[in-house]
C-alpha cells in the first residue's frame, strides 16, 4: 500500500485482505520434504525385511532345540535381540542431531531455518527463483545518466553520497544554470515518498536515489517541498506503472508531476520540453526517445520517466483520466542497482553443482537481462527472458514447453511467482523461491524452500517461509545449498555403514544355527555392538565437515531412494564381514575347540569389523586411504572410534566384564586373526563399489 491517506477501519486481524491471504497460506497442506517421503519408504521396507529374517531365525531356533519353553524363550530372545542389531532405531535421533547442528550451523551463516526438514531440503534444490533487488543486487539505487534535449548527461557519485558531478559530452555543467535539468530532478524529488538525511534513505531504494541526485545538484528536499506543497496524489500500482503528485506552485498554480515506466509515461505524453521549449511530440521524436530508453536500459539501468502537466486552478477532482493524460514529456533518469560481487561467484558456484539460478524482477526486460548477462546467468543461447503480460498470453501448455529455458522474469507481480513455482514443480524441479511481500506468501508456501528476507521482509512472508536470510543475500542462500547437501550426505553415511554391518549378524547366526551349532554371537554381544560400536562413532558421522566436492556434483535425483548407488558396497562389506565372522567361529569351535573362545573371537571381530569399515563410509568417492589428512577432521569421530576400540579390546580382559560378557582372553595368535580379518573393512573400497549395479533396481 503506497501513498496518503485518512481510512475508516472496517476490519481488523484475519478479516483484512493482509489477513485473508495469512489465512489461505495456513489452509494449504504442510508439504511432506524429500528426506521425510524418503525415509519413510526406507523405514517400511527395512521393517518387512527384517521381521520376515528374524521370524525365520526364530522358526529355525525351536526347529532345532524343539518346542520346550526354554527354548521358545532363547529363540524368542535371539530374534528379538537379532531385530534390535538389524533396526537402526538411532537413526531417527540421528536425523533430528544432524538437522539442527546442521540448522545452527547455517544460522551462523545467516540462514535461519524455521522449519528443521527443510535444511535438508535445500541440499536437493535444482532451480533457485531470487529477487533481483536486495538478493541478486545490492539494493542501493544510484541515479548514473539523465536523457534530456536529446543527450545524455552523466552523474558522477557512488551510493547515498550527496557529492557528485554533472557532465554532458565529457563537459562539466551547472544543473542551477539549466532550468530543463532543473525541472527533471525537481519532478524525481517531489513525486516522491522517501526522504534522505544526508547520509541513508526512510522508504524506497528507488526513489531515494532521486532524492539524492536532486540534492548532487544543490537541490534541498526540505526547500522544495516548502515551495511546491503537495496538494494531492495518485500513489503508485504496478498496473498503472505511474505515480502522480499534484502541487502548488510558488506562483499559486496547480501542477502534476508524473513518473513511472518510460513506454507508459511516453504513451501518455502530447508534448515535449527541447531547449526549454515545450513542442509536439511526434512519433518520430516519441521512436526516438523509446531507442536511446532501451539503449540504457540494455545497459543494466534501471529507467524512470518524468512528466508533468499544468492543471487548472479550479480543478478540484484530481483523477487518472483528468490528471495522467496529454502530458508534457521532460526526461529520463537511469539508475542502477550494482549487482552484489558475491553473488555472481555463488552463481558460478551454482552453475558446477547443477543448479539452475532464475531472477524475478519488476525492472524492464532488457534491464533484467543485461545484469543476468553481468552475473553470468544468461549465457546460453536458448536462454529466455519472459515479462508478466507475455507470461499472461501463454496457456499452461505453451508455457509448459519454455519454462526450463527461462532465465529472467521482468515487468512481472507477486502473483506470477505462484504460476512459475507451480509450473517448476510440475516439471520435477525442487524449487528455491525468495520473496520478501505479503503477496509473495503464497509462492514462498508453495515452494519446495520459501526463503524470505530477514531486513525487508513483511511478517507475513517469513511466516510462510522455510528459511530467512538475515542479510537479504543470495550468496547466503547458495551456501545454505551447500550446507543442506553437506547434512543429506552425512545421514547417508549413518545409513550406509548400519546396512553395510548390521545384517551380517542375521546371516551368521542364521547359516550356523541351520547347520545344526550353537549362536555364534549371544543376544548381549549383539547388544553391546548395537549401542557402542553402532553407536557413538556412527552419530559422529552427522558432524563430518562437508566433501570438497560437495558443490561440484549435480543435483541428486529426486526420485532416487535415499540409499540410492551403494547397494554394491553394502552387499561385499555384509559379504566380507559375514565371511571374517563363520572364519573366527569356525576356527574356535574346530581348531580350538572351545565355543566361549568361539563366541568371543566371532564378538571382536565384527565389533573391530565395523569400527574399520567406519572409516570408508565417510565419502562415496574416496576411500580412507586417499582422503589423508582429511580422516582427522572431524575430531569427535576419530576421538570416539579410537575410544570404542580400546574399550572393546579390553572387555574380556577385565574379569567383571568378561563375565557378563560370557567371553573370554585371547592368546596373540588369537587376537591377530581377528583383527587380521576385521581390517579387512579398510579395503571395502567406495570409490570402486559406488554408483556401480548388482541388478537392474540396485
Amino acid at each position: 500500500v503506497f501513498g496518503r491517506a485518512q481510512a475508516v477501519v472496517t476490519s481488523t486481524g484475519m478479516n483484512t485482505e493482509f489477513g485473508k491471504i495469512a489465512g489461505a497460506v495456513q489452509a494449504m497442506d504442510e508439504k511432506k520434504t524429500p528426506l521425510s517421503i524418503k525415509l519413510d519408504v526406507f523405514a517400511k521396507k527395512l521393517g518387512i525385511i527384517i521381521v520376515g529374517l528374524c521370524g525365520i531365525i526364530f522358526l529355525l531356533e525351536i526347529v532345532e532345540h524343539g518346542a520346550g519353553i526354554e527354548a521358545v524363550i532363547e529363540g524368542f530372545m535371539t530374534a528379538i535381540a537379532l531385530a534390535v542389531s538389524a533396526v537402526p532405531e538411532a537413526l531417527p535421533a540421528l536425523v533430528i542431531v544432524t538437522l539442527a547442528l546442521g540448522a545452527r550451523d547455517l544460522a551462523g551463516r545467516n540462514a535461519i531455518i524455521r522449519r528443521l526438514a527443510s535444511a535438508e531440503t535445500l541440499g536437493s534444490t535444482t532451480v533457485i527463483c531470487a529477487d533481483k533487488t536486495g538478493t541478486l543486487s545490492r539494493g542501493e539505487m544510484t541515479v548514473r545518466k539523465l536523457y534530456i534535449n536529446n543527450q545524455i548527461v552523466d552523474v558522477s557519485g557512488i551510493g547515498y553520497e550527496p557529492k557528485g558531478e554533472f557532465h554532458a559530452s565529457n563537459l562539466l555543467i551547472n544543473p542551477q544554470e539549466d532550468m530543463h535539468l532543473t525541472l527533471l530532478l525537481r519532478i524525481g524529488a517531489l513525486c516522491n515518498d522517501s526522504n534522505y538525511d544526508g547520509k541513508t534513505i526512510r522508504g524506497d531504494s528507488t526513489e531515494g536515489a532521486l532524492i539524492v541526485v536532486a540534492v548532487k545538484a544543490q537541490m534541498n528536499e526540505s526547500v522544495l517541498r516548502a515551495q511546491y506543497p503537495r496538494v494531492d496524489e495518485l500513489p503508485f500500482s504496478s498496473e498503472r506503472k505511474l505515480m502522480t503528485t499534484i502541487h502548488s506552485t510558488p506562483k499559486g498554480r496547480k501542477i502534476a508531476y508524473v513518473k513511472g515506466a518510460p513506454e507508459v509515461i511516453i504513451k501518455k505524453c502530447i508534448h515535449i520540453i527541447e531547449d526549454n521549449t515545450v513542442n509536439k511530440f511526434t512519433a518520430d521524436k516519441k521512436n526516438e526517445v523509446l531507442k536511446n530508453n532501451e539503449s540504457l536500459a540494455s545497459q543494466a539501468f534501471r529507467m524512470l520517466g518524468m512528466a508533468y502537466k499544468d492543471l487548472p486552478d479550479n480543478l478540484q477532482d484530481f483523477t487518472e483520466k483528468i490528471v495522467e493524460n496529454n502530458l508534457v514529456f521532460v526526461g529520463l533518469e537511469a539508475m542502477i542497482d550494482p549487482p552484489r560481487e558475491e553473488a555472481a561467484k555463488a552463481i558460478a558456484m551454482c552453475k558446477q553443482a547443477g543448479i539452475r539460478n532464475v531472477m524475478i524482477t519488476g525492472d524492464h526486460k532488457l534491464t533484467a537481462m543485461a545484469i543476468a548477462k553481468e552475473l553470468g546467468m544468461m549465457d546460453d543461447e536458448h536462454n529466455i527472458a519472459l515479462t508478466g503480460a507475455e507470461l499472461e498470453k501463454l496457456s499452461d501448455e505453451e508455457y509448459d514447453k519454455i519454462v526450463d529455458d527461462v532465465v529472467v522474469y521482468a515487468r512481472v507481480s507477486p502473483m506470477h511467482k505462484l504460476k512459475i513455482v507451480e509450473a517448476l514443480k510440475k516439471k520435477g524441479e525442487i524449487v528455491a523461491m525468495t520473496g520478501d511481500g505479503v503477496n509473495d506468501a503464497p509462492a514462498l508456501k508453495r515452494a519446495d524452500i520459501g526463503v524470505a528476507m530477514g531486513i525487508t521482509g513483511t511478517d507475513v512472508s517469513k511466516e510462510a517461509a522455510d528459511m530467512i536470510l538475515a542479510d537479504d543475500n543470495y550468496a547466503t542462500l547458495v551456501n545454505a545449498v551447500e550446507g543442506g547437501r553437506s547434512i543429506y550426505d552425512n545421514i547417508r553415511k549413518y545409513i550406509r555403514f548400519l546396512l553395510s554391518c548390521n545384517f551380517d549378524e542375521l546371516l551368521v547366526i542364521g547359516a550356523w544355527t541351520i547347520a545344526g551349532f550353537p549362536l555364534p554371537l549371544l543376544p548381549i554381544q549383539i547388544l553391546f555392538i548395537n549401542l557402542v560400536t553402532d553407536g557413538p562413532p556412527a552419530i559422529a558421522l552427522s558432524v563430518d565437515p562437508p566433501a570438497k566436492d560437495v558443490m561440484k556434483r549435480p543435483p541428486r535425483n529426486p526420485k532416487a531412494g535415499i540409499f540410492h548407488g551403494m547397494f554394491v558396497f553394502m552387499l561385499v562389506s555384509f559379504l566380507v564381514q559375514s565371511a571374517g565372522s563363520s572364519i573366527c567361529f569356525a576356527y574356535g569351535m574346530f581348531i580350538l575347540n572351545d565355543y566361549t573362545k568361539a563366541t568371543t573371537m566371532t564378538f571382536l571381530q565384527v565389533a573391530f569389523f565395523e569400527l574399520f569399515v567406519l572409516w570408508n563410509c565417510r565419502s562415496e568417492t574416496q576411500s580412507v586411504w586417499r582422503l589423508g589428512r582429511d580422516n582427522l577432521k572431524n575430531k569427535f569421530f576419530v576421538l570416539s572410534v579410537v575410544a570404542c576400540f580400546i574399550f572393546t579390546l579390553c572387555l574380556p580382559y577385565i574379569p567383571i566384564l568378561s563375565s557378563a560378557f560370557h567371553i573370554v582372553p585371547l592368546t596373540i595368535t588369537e587376537l591377530g586373526l581377528v583383527l587380521s580379518l576385521s581390517s579387512l573393512g579398510l579395503f571395502i573400497l567406495p570409490e570402486l563399489l559406488f554408483g556401480k549395479k548388482f541388478l537392474r533396481w540396485t
